[in-house]
């Protein structure tokens, strides 16, 4: 009964992937050529779409590695405080052939939740990532630094409203203690 229990949060986090809460909006899709290679590493969490699963945490980040098998390795990690050890969740993101690399299906827990993500955009130089969902429930930046610049925050975060998010569901998610409680973060 306890593992059931356990489950329930990852069973309600594919359903929130898989529904498109019945919006008029057709799936949201990708035109950006992602290069794997440099797309690789850490990533920090600048913002999200806070959800059950992301609510809540701090210093989170996901690295990605590429494997053998051409999958792509995706570790989520994260603190529940600041003075909490780090703690991780492994999963397994397929490439969508014919996506230019932008479009991921991701499976947690050897495949019992799976989720499919959107590369929406990355700066050129790959310093900042953008990332969306098909049904527009979730979104994150990423940034290869903790923090990010005002404006470019502001800016990025505009480019969601473009796509049919609503901006003030994106917060920031703190990468620093002295980030908790601020204004605009989770």
């Amino acid at each position: 009964m306890r593992r059931l229990a356990s489950l329930l949060p990852l069973l309600m986090l594919l359903v929130a992937c898989a529904s498109t809460g019945g919006t008029a909006m057709p799936p949201l899709t990708s035109t950006a050529t992602v290069d794997l290679e440099r797309y690789m590493g850490r990533w920090w969490v600048i913002a999200n779409v806070p959800y059950f699963a992301e609510r809540g945490k701090v210093a989170t980040a996901d690295i990605y590695a590429l494997r053998e098998d051409g999958r792509i390795a995706n570790t989520y990690a994260y603190r529940k405080a600041f003075d909490k050890p780090e703690k991780t969740m492994g999963g397994v993101a397929t490439v969508v052939p014919g996506t230019g690399n932008a479009q991921w299906r991701i499976a947690f827990f050897g495949g019992l939740v799976k989720a499919d993500l959107l590369v929406m955009e990355v700066a050129p130089d790959y310093s900042w990532a953008l990332i969306g969902q098909p049904g527009r429930k979730l979104a994150w930046i990423f940034a290869r630094e903790k923090t990010m610049d005002e404006a470019l925050y502001h800016q990025l975060r505009a480019k969601f409203t473009a796509w049919g998010y609503g901006p003030e569901t994106i917060l920031r998610v703190p990468q620093l203690p002295a980030q908790t409680g601020q204004l605009g973060f989770q």
